[in-house]
């Protein structure tokens, strides 16, 4: 089976106007305050990038990556999470954003909750970029969300397939030939 990149099913202007809507939420809700913000590698590495430089100067901003895998090279989770990089850093008495650059399922972000709950945080919220609703199997908390999509594998702007297309600055809806 071939793939193929298809149509845009997020340009790139209206990513950047979510973003940066997202980032004026986060500066208000914890200005003043201390956040660690976790990016989910790989997926949400430039979702990331571009969220944090929206956050105001006046919320204490840190950032630290985790690094799980359900997919390997399926449209379709696993189900079975694996760690394959921790934090850095100590979140013991701190807010934590999770940053994600999709959910479906919910598997993978119920657990990264829950194991970042367990190290003692004072909160844990979410923020994903993409939402596939349709798709999920346990219900998961969605603080702070990009776009609600339909139920189509998709990629670019950092998610992908086999590691391909993370590069693309829009979000393009995946075919098979």
């Amino acid at each position: 089976m071939t793939y193929r990149v298809g149509e845009v099913l997020l340009s790139k202007e209206k990513i950047a106007e979510r973003v940066a809507s997202l980032g004026k939420k986060l500066s208000q809700d914890y200005a003043g305050q201390e956040l660690v913000v976790v990016g989910v590698l790989k997926g949400a590495v430039l979702f990331l990038s571009d969220l944090v430089r929206q956050v105001d100067r006046e919320v204490h901003l840190h950032f630290d990556f985790i690094s799980v895998s359900s997919y390997g090279d399926s449209t379709v989770s696993s189900g079975i999470v694996k760690i394959n990089k921790d934090l850095d850093l100590d979140i013991r008495g701190k807010h934590v954003l999770i940053v994600e650059d999709i959910i479906d399922t919910g598997l993978t972000l119920s657990y990264l909750i829950k194991l970042l709950e367990e190290r003692e945080p004072l909160s844990v919220k979410t923020c994903v970029l993409l939402d596939k609703p349709e798709r999920r199997k346990v219900p998961v908390p969605v603080d702070y969300r990009g776009f609600e999509i339909p139920d189509e594998f998709v990629v670019g702007y950092g998610l992908d397939y086999a590691g391909r297309w993370r590069n693309l600055d829009e979000v393009f809806v995946l075919h098979t030939d």
